[in-house]
C-alpha cells in the first residue's frame, strides 16, 4: 500500500486549536524536497466551528472529505464526553473500511472508540482521561503511560503536544526517518520520541532538557554515536556519579539512558540507510555497533525487519 498524501483532519465544534495547530503544521506546505500534502481541515458541515478558545474557525469541507482521505484524524474538542453525531462516526468508520489510516490523539480518542474501531486493540489518551476513557469502552485496552499507540490502521496519542510525536511517527512509518527528521527540523520540533515513553514528565525529551549540563552531554553523545558511550562516561562527562547521572536523566527524558541510546543509534541507522548507499557494516560501525550482526539483531527486534529490508522499504539502493 503506498504511503498516504491525502490527509483531513475532523474538526467538531469546542475543536482544540492547538491541535489545528499541530496537524497544519505537520501536514501543510513545507519547503522543497518535503512531501506535500492534500491536507483539509472537514466539519460536520462546511462554515464557521466554534473552537476552545472562543475564536470561530472557518472550515471549508464536510464529511465527504473526511470518508475519501488517506489518512484521517480525529481532533481533540471540548464536548468529547458526548460522542459526535452518527454522521460523523459513519465518515470515520467508512474510511477505515475503505483502508484509510484512522488517527486521533488527546480526547480525539474518544471519537474513535465512540465508532468502534478501538474494540479489541490497545489505545492511548490524555493521562487526565485514560480512566474515564477504560470505564466507558471495556473493550479497549488503555495503555495510560504511552505517548502513542500503533495498531496498523488505527494510531492513538496521548494529550497536548504527543499530538506532533504521533503525526511525525505517521511520517517516519510511511516516509522513513529521514523526511520525518527533515519535517521536524523545518517546524523545530524533536525528531523522535519513543511510543512508549512516558508523558508526564518534568522536561518531556531531551532535546529541550533545561540542565544545562545534561543537555551538552547528550548533544555531546548525539555527536559520537560511532563511540561505545558507556553510562559510567556520559556521567563523568555531567560531573555525576552514574547514580545521580541515571536519576537525573530519567527525571529529565521518562526514558534510561541505555534505552536513549538505542533509540538514537537506531534513528541513525535508519536515516543512513535511506539516504546512502553505505553497506550495512559502515552503517553499524557509524552508529555504534560492533557489527553488522549486532545491528541487525537490534533492528529486527526494535522495527520488525532487517536492515537490508528496511533499505529497499524507503531506497531504490540495492
Amino acid at each position: 500500500m503506498s504511503p498516504f498524501t491525502t490527509v483531513a483532519a475532523y474538526a467538531p465544534p469546542g475543536v482544540g486549536m492547538l491541535a489545528v495547530g499541530i496537524v497544519a503544521e505537520v501536514f501543510g506546505p513545507h519547503g522543497e524536497g518535503l512531501p506535500g500534502f492534500d491536507f483539509a481541515l472537514c466539519a460536520d458541515r462546511p462554515g464557521p466551528v466554534p473552537t476552545d478558545l472562543g475564536v470561530p474557525l472557518t472550515v471549508t469541507y464536510g464529511l465527504d472529505r473526511l470518508a475519501a482521505a488517506d489518512l484521517v484524524i480525529a481532533l481533540p474538542w471540548t464536548g468529547f464526553r458526548t460522542p459526535p453525531a452518527p454522521a460523523v462516526l459513519g465518515a470515520v468508520s467508512a474510511a477505515h473500511e475503505r483502508g484509510a489510516l484512522v488517527a486521533a490523539h488527546c480526547v480525539g480518542t474518544f471519537a474513535l472508540a465512540a465508532a468502534g474501531l478501538l474494540d479489541g486493540r490497545r489505545a492511548t489518551t490524555h493521562w487526565r482521561f485514560a480512566e474515564l476513557l477504560a470505564h466507558r469502552h471495556p473493550d479497549v485496552t488503555v495503555e495510560r503511560d504511552a505517548l502513542y499507540i500503533d495498531e496498523g490502521r488505527v494510531i492513538t496519542g496521548a494529550g497536548a503536544a504527543a499530538g506532533f510525536d504521533l503525526c511525525l511517527h505517521l511520517l517516519r512509518r510511511e516516509y522513513g526517518a529521514a523526511m520525518a527528521n527533515a519535517v521536524a527540523r523545518d517546524v523545530v520540533l524533536p525528531s523522535h520520541r519513543d511510543g512508549g515513553q512516558a508523558q508526564y514528565l518534568a522536561a518531556p525529551v531531551p532535546e529541550d532538557c533545561r540542565d544545562e549540563r545534561l543537555a551538552e552531554v547528550l548533544a555531546w553523545a548525539r555527536e559520537n554515536l560511532h563511540q561505545p558511550l558507556p553510562v559510567a562516561e556520559l556521567a563523568r562527562r555531567a560531573v555525576m556519579s552514574k547514580r545521580s547521572f541515571a536519576r537525573r536523566f530519567t527525571a529529565a527524558t521518562g526514558t534510561t539512558p541505555h534505552a536513549w541510546l538505542r533509540g538514537l543509534r537506531l534513528s541513525s541507522a535508519e536515516e543512513l540507510l535511506e539516504t546512502t548507499d553505505l553497506p550495512v557494516e559502515e552503517v553499524a560501525r557509524r552508529v555504534g555497533y560492533g557489527s553488522a550482526a549486532v545491528l541487525r539483531e537490534q533492528f529486527v527486534r526494535r522495527r520488525g525487519v532487517p536492515p537490508r529490508s528496511y533499505r529497499r522499504s524507503f531506497t531504490s539502493t540495492p
